[in-house]
């Protein structure tokens, strides 16, 4: 008796092109090629518990989720698909998409990181001074 074959078992999501991007810049950091299309992709941002409905609502402000870093710094994780970030904060239930060049210009003084796609392989982090110059082109 012959068995059919079942080929029907789930695979994992094709990589988009910031994570594309991400594996590029893993190898080789001065790709300008990959920058652009980083720079060009959305991200998903983390709605923070604490936003408030009106910061929900506005189109044109980002509540950003600011986390503690082990190393005593602050971060910002952002993530190029739901299911980086579901990997990481699973308890995360709203986010924004928003184009990282547009975040990446209004990024706010100081010194706040960016990491993108944390728990990765081809996971990313901007200082604040990196964001301003690698990111706004």
């Amino acid at each position: 008796m012959d068995t059919p074959l079942n080929n029907n078992h789930p695979t994992a999501p094709a990589a988009t092109p910031a994570q594309e991007a991400l594996d590029t810049l893993v190898v080789n950091t001065d790709d300008a090629a990959a920058l652009d299309t980083l720079a060009g992709s959305d991200v998903l941002v983390p709605v923070p518990d604490d936003a408030t409905d009106e910061d929900i609502a506005d189109p044109h402000a980002v509540a950003l989720p600011v986390l503690d870093d082990p190393e005593g710094g602050q971060v910002v994780p952002v993530f190029t698909s739901e299911q980086e970030l579901t990997e990481l904060l699973p308890s995360v239930s709203r986010y924004r998409l928003v184009p990282l060049a547009a975040l990446a210009s209004q990024w706010p003084p100081g010194d706040l990181d960016l990491i993108i796609d944390a728990a990765s392989p081809h996971g990313l982090t901007l200082t604040s001074e990196g964001v301003r110059t690698l990111l706004v082109r």
